[in-house]
C-alpha cells in the first residue's frame, strides 16, 4: 500500500514536472498579410522571442484577421483571448483623445517626421496614455504615407464630392472626408476589397503595401499620389498581463518588440517605394502624380480638420508634431 502511495505521488510529481516545463503562450493577432511591414515584424518578434527565451516562450502569430477581426480586437485583448495586438492609431480615439493626432491630414510631411515626432518626450507619453484603461503601449509602427484612390480621378477636392468612401473607425478621418463633400463609410479591413468590388464604396486611402497585397488597385481606377496622412500602428498589450510577468521575461520580451519593431519600420521604408512599382506593373489602376497645387488645394479644404479637434488632442500637442517636419 505504501509503495502504491509512493508511486502515485512520484508520477504527479513528474505528471506536474512536465506540465510545469510547458512553455507560455504569447498570442500576437493581427489583421493584414504576412508581408506587409506588421505582417513582417510580427514574425520577426516570433523569432527573436524563441531564440531569447527557448522552451519558456511560444509565440502564435495570427495574421490576417485568423483569430479576431480589426472589430473584436480590443475586446479580445481586455479579455485575455490575446496577448499582443497592433491595432491603426486611428482605433484608439474612444481611448485617449490625443492619439487622434495621427490622424490628422497633411500633419507630417513624410515618414521621417512621423519617426522624429514618435521619438520625441510627446510621442513617447502617448504609449502610457491608456494605462488607465489597462492597455499599454509597446511601440510605434510604420506602414506607411497613405494615397487616396476611387473609380475617377482625384486630382482636386471637388472631384471627391460626393463620393462613399471606406475609412478606418475614427471620428478624424470621418470628417476629413466630410471637409471635401464625400461620404465617409466605416467599414472594417477585411470588408475594404467586396466593398470596392461590389460599389457599396466608391474609394478608400491606403499605404502601397496595403493597397498590393490586398489587391485594392484590382477594384480601383485611379490611385492619387497624395501622401496625405499617416497609418501607422501601436503594439499594444493588456496592462495587467504585462505587469505581471516575471521582470526577466518581460525584460526580454520588451527587447525583442523593439528589434521587431525597427525591422518593421526599415521594411516599410524599402517597400513603400517597391509597392508603388508593383501597382504599376500590374497595369490594373492608374497611379496619377499630384501637382503642387493640387495638393495644396487639398491641403486647405482639409486643414479646418486640425482646429475641429485641437481642443481633444491639444494645441501643444499638434505644435510638436508640426515641428517634427523641420
Amino acid at each position: 500500500m505504501k509503495l502504491k502511495m509512493i508511486l502515485a505521488a512520484t508520477l504527479m510529481a513528474l505528471g506536474l514536472g512536465a506540465q510545469a516545463q510547458q512553455p507560455m503562450v504569447i498570442k500576437l493577432s493581427h489583421v493584414v498579410a504576412d508581408a506587409t511591414p506588421k505582417g513582417q515584424a510580427s514574425i520577426k518578434f516570433k523569432e527573436l522571442v524563441e531564440k531569447a527565451l527557448p522552451g519558456k516562450v511560444q509565440v502564435q502569430v495570427f495574421p490576417n484577421s485568423q483569430l479576431f477581426g480589426d472589430g473584436k480586437e480590443m475586446e479580445a485583448l481586455a479579455l485575455g483571448d490575446v496577448q499582443i495586438i497592433i491595432p491603426s492609431l486611428a482605433k484608439f480615439g474612444k481611448y485617449t483623445p490625443k492619439l487622434q493626432i495621427f490622424d490628422l491630414p497633411f500633419l507630417f510631411d513624410n515618414l521621417a517626421a512621423v519617426d522624429r515626432f514618435q521619438a520625441s518626450k510627446e510621442g513617447q507619453a502617448l504609449l502610457m496614455s491608456m494605462e488607465k484603461k489597462n492597455i499599454i503601449g509597446l511601440g510605434y509602427l510604420h506602414n506607411g504615407m497613405k494615397q487616396l484612390s476611387a473609380n475617377k480621378a482625384l486630382n482636386t477636392p471637388a472631384d471627391a464630392k460626393g463620393l462613399k468612401f471606406r475609412i478606418q473607425s475614427s471620428d478624424v478621418l470621418e470628417e476629413q472626408f466630410k471637409a471635401v463633400g464625400a461620404s465617409p463609410q466605416k467599414l472594417a479591413f477585411a470588408e475594404v476589397y467586396q466593398a470596392l468590388q461590389t460599389g457599396v464604396v466608391d474609394g478608400t486611402e491606403n499605404p502601397w503595401s496595403n493597397t498590393y497585397s490586398k489587391k485594392i488597385h484590382e477594384v480601383q481606377c485611379f490611385i492619387m499620389d497624395s501622401d496625405h496622412g499617416i497609418l501607422d500602428y501601436m503594439v499594444i498589450t493588456n496592462a495587467k498581463w504585462w505587469n505581471g510577468l516575471a521582470p526577466e521575461v518581460r525584460k526580454a520580451l520588451d527587447g525583442a518588440m523593439q528589434q521587431a519593431i525597427k525591422y518593421g519600420n526599415k521594411v516599410a521604408e524599402d517597400e513603400a517605394t517597391s509597392y508603388r512599382a508593383k501597382v504599376i506593373a500590374d497595369n490594373k489602376a492608374k497611379v496619377l502624380p499630384m501637382s503642387k497645387e493640387n495638393l495644396q488645394a487639398w491641403r486647405a479644404a482639409m486643414k479646418p480638420v486640425w482646429k475641429k479637434f485641437e481642443g481633444e488632442i491639444g494645441a501643444d500637442l499638434i505644435k510638436a508634431a508640426e515641428k517634427a517636419n523641420k
